[in-house]
């Protein structure tokens, strides 16, 4: 069959499982290109970075990225976790399934050792699943990462399901929208949330499966001394702070930073380690695209960063945030981070600069949907949105008949 994207009100609903493997690829070749140029030495090697590394969420978006670098820099050994809906020989999966197929074939290929689990990251079931597997190597954790980026989350002992929610607190918000495949921009508004909702998101998002993952791991004696564990967030400019920051999800976020002051002080005493939050720059996600602003943002962000040579995907802030942040000690070994007051890592540094923000503010204030081509970047946007699918890859004929639905070649 011919796969091309489907498109519903701002969101792709399905994925082309060859590109989806070609960008995982692009990624991995990133990777490794950057392990030559700074000189790094993978475990193998005599390296000090991460040997064994668990990631929470490991199919797309920082996730992935992250056990990319894990993987392909530093030579570690992983073990992933992601709720993915798996493909027939007819019918499509998720994006993530086919990314994992893509990296464990890739590792296998390198000679690493690559686990993937499909299961539902929030049950204790998984969690002892996750722990079994560990024994079985015979490894302890050095780095677990927590990317976690679920809508919907069944509470392990109650069974309770909680839904999260995009929605300001306390009053309406309205804001342009774009839609990034036909430029055309309008207004859209979103009610306030109730009490329910802030909390049912909170539930979802924030801190609490994280503990529970560091308490399980910790009482089962598969974490390493000096175990650094980090979990990533989003700050954002003022502007988007009424519908993201000061919003659900940012109450969530909150909460997740409150609970790495939590776990970094446990894992300090107990095992020499720490815990901390990453706070990433603005991408393209299955979301991001049906946030009021959000979308208008981030195609001006893209321009005004291009321009200036920092933009940034996934991958480049992941192996950023591993080289220059997490792992900066002698041969690599894990470092001790710079940090804002908050203990919180800025990998947002450079979308955050302050010339960069002043610049992004000026068109921000004078666009329109005539000028928009000029002063935003809405082909980027258009690419990064499909490639979250699989679709706009280069070197994937798009017009060639894909055979078979549950293979990534």
């Amino acid at each position: 069959m011919i796969i091309k994207p489907m498109i519903r009100s701002n969101i792709c609903i399905n994925a082309h499982p060859v590109g989806c493997a070609r960008e995982t690829e692009r990624q991995i070749e990133f990777v490794k290109a950057q392990k030559a140029k700074r000189g790094t030495k993978s475990a193998a090697e005599g390296g000090k970075g991460p040997k064994t590394v668990l990631v929470l969420g490991c199919s797309t978006g920082y996730g992935l990225a992250s056990r990319i670098t894990a993987a392909f820099e530093y030579g570690a050994d992983t073990l992933g976790v992601s709720f993915e809906k798996e493909p027939t020989e007819t019918r499509g999966g998720t994006p993530g399934w086919y990314n994992n197929m893509a990296f464990d074939r890739a590792a296998e290929k390198a000679g690493l050792k690559s686990v993937t689990m499909n299961l539902d990251a929030f049950a204790h079931e998984t969690r002892q699943a996750v722990i079994d597997e560990l024994k079985k190597w015979g490894h302890t954790v050095d780095l677990v990462v927590y990317s976690l980026a679920s809508p919907v989350r069944v509470d392990p002992d109650t069974k309770t399901m909680y839904r999260s929610v995009i929605k300001p607190c306390g009053k309406t918000y309205s804001g342009l929208t774009v839609d990034m495949m036909t430029g055309k921009m309008a207004e859209a508004s979103t009610e306030p949330a109730t009490e329910e909702e802030i909390k049912n998101t909170i539930k979802v998002m924030g801190g609490e499966d994280w503990a529970l993952w560091i308490k399980a791991l910790a009482e089962a004696g598969v974490l390493s001394q000096g175990v650094r564990t980090v979990a990533y967030s989003y700050i954002g400019p003022e502007l988007s702070h009424p519908i993201y920051r000061d919003g659900t999800i940012g109450a969530a976020k909150k909460d997740l930073e409150a609970t790495a002051l939590r776990l970094n002080d446990q894992l300090k005493a107990s095992l020499g380690g720490a815990a901390y939050v990453s706070e990433n720059k603005g991408l393209v996600t299955r979301s991001s695209a049906v946030i009021p602003i959000i979308s208008l943002y981030l195609s001006i962000m893209f321009k005004v960063m291009k321009e200036k040579g920092t933009h940034e995907g996934c991958i480049e802030q992941m192996e950023r945030l591993f080289a220059e942040r997490l792992y900066t000690g002698n041969g690599g070994e894990a470092g001790i981070p710079d940090t804002d007051t908050e203990h919180r890592i800025r990998i947002d540094d450079l979308e955050m600069d302050e010339d960069t923000q002043k610049l992004i503010a000026e068109r921000m204030a004078k666009v329109t949907e005539e000028n928009l081509a000029q002063l935003g970047d809405m082909e980027g946007y258009k690419h990064d949105f499909l490639a979250i699918n699989g679709f706009d890859i280069p070197g994937v004929d798009y017009e060639k008949d894909v055979a078979r639905m549950d293979v990534i070649d």
